[in-house]
């Protein structure tokens, strides 16, 4: 009886089993993943994944071996850090295309307005072209702001960068024989009032491809420097 009420005897000691394996950190793969994307997003994404990576970085060296996944933290740390330093040489040649694009838009748009304002001056003036010594002061009316005188690639110091077809003073739009082939208006290296012939066409094109001309018949061209000599300058 004295037996059956004594206390059992202690327990053996049961060893732990294995600790659970360690989980790779989502944070350092999401690094990484945005660290690559950012070739795409141009830099964007790669802002995030560099952040993403150094905090993975602090969680898995405290984490006592519950998470792992440090390589892919540094991997996007890295790549991340290497688009943020890339992304503005790889947007730098394409913001240059695109300002160049715009300034070549703008450029012939100009010159539309001017071949325009100089057919609406000749419809006033028994359809005489305008003198060439003033030709610029006397359309500036119909051009309405002399901002469009001034090519956007061009020197701004200049007040004009276009030329007037001199061979056309006083000349009457309405009885030009080759209207669609024959100069206008036509850009130059700038100044007021300009006017004359191909000597006035700029040495170099300002937009690497042509330069913007204005015919008789009120349609305009970037000409491609290779055409420039085929030009018709008489009426």
């Amino acid at each position: 009886f004295a037996e059956a009420l004594s206390l059992p005897p202690s327990l053996p000691n049961i060893p732990a089993g294995p600790p659970p394996p360690a989980r790779t950190s989502r944070l350092a793969i999401t690094s990484l993943i945005l660290g690559i994307l950012g070739i795409f997003s141009c830099g964007i994404t790669a802002v995030v994944g560099l952040v993403l990576g150094i905090v993975s970085l602090v969680q898995i060296s405290k984490s006592q071996g519950r998470l792992k996944g440090q390589g892919l933290a540094v991997g996007g740390i890295v790549a991340s850090a290497l688009f943020l330093f890339v992304a503005p040489a790889m947007l730098l040649p394409a913001l240059a295309k695109a300002k160049a694009k715009a300034q070549n838009i703008n450029c012939v748009n100009n010159v539309k307005q001017i071949t325009l304002a100089v057919g609406i001056h000749a419809q006033s003036n028994s359809n005489a072209c305008p003198p060439m010594a003033t030709w610029c002061d006397a359309i500036q009316t119909e051009v309405g702001s002399e901002r469009v005188f001034q090519c956007p690639a061009g020197d701004q110091n200049h007040r004009c960068h276009y030329a007037f077809n001199g061979r056309l003073e006083g000349a009457n739009l309405n009885q030009i024989g080759n209207p669609a082939q024959t100069v206008l208006v036509f850009e130059t290296e700038g100044g007021w009032n300009l006017s004359g012939g191909s000597e006035l066409l700029p040495k170099k094109s300002r937009h690497g491809r042509g330069v913007a001309v204005g015919f008789v018949d009120g349609h305009v061209e970037m000409v491609a420097e290779s055409r420039l000599p085929q030009l018709q300058w008489e009426p």
